[in-house]
């Protein structure tokens, strides 16, 4: 790796947390595919689409984390039942309330949230900018996602000071 001119040991500890993070990914993305899937209500038409745009996205994000993965040198887990083993995010039920479908994305976002913040703490002690580079742009688009997606399920007496 001495084209990268990162300390192996190190990096492999970011990897690790990479694919974690991968896991994550895998099992956040199949979540909004049973959410597109399934929603239902006067809030469809919505839901449905947005939950299209998110799996997209999140589609992208299991690309990229694999190909930084593989730019570390590393090989990217890619079992299901790898996923499920490592993942910090649960499968959901396809009979669940528009309202409900939102609540789980946003406790999945926190988690998610928190392992990009430990892949990007790993990285910095590795000196990996890169790696950096990409998941603080996913820490930033997911936070702006959990605000739009927390303010969908606000009423419009509520308010946005912290609770």
């Amino acid at each position: 790796m001495s084209y990268l001119g990162l300390d192996t040991e190190k990096t492999a500890k970011t990897v690790d947390e990479l694919n974690v993070l991968l896991a994550d990914y895998h099992l956040y993305y199949q979540k909004l595919r049973n959410f597109h899937w399934n929603v239902i209500g006067k809030n469809f038409f919505d839901l449905h689409e947005k939950f299209e745009e998110l799996y997209d996205d999140a589609k992208l994000k299991v690309d990229e984390i694999a190909e930084r993965i593989l730019t570390l040198r590393y090989t990217p887990v890619s079992n299901l039942s790898d996923y499920l083993k490592s993942s910090n995010i649960e499968e959901s039920k396809s009979d669940l309330t528009d309202y409900e479908m939102i609540e789980i994305l946003l406790k999945d976002h926190g988690t998610l949230l928190k392992q990009m913040r430990a892949v990007v703490e790993t990285a910095d002690k590795a000196g990996d900018e890169g790696t950096i580079d990409l998941i603080g742009a996913y820490i930033r688009e997911l936070e702006k996602t959990s605000w739009m997606l927390d303010a969908w399920k606000m009423k419009t007496t509520d308010s946005h000071k912290p609770s």
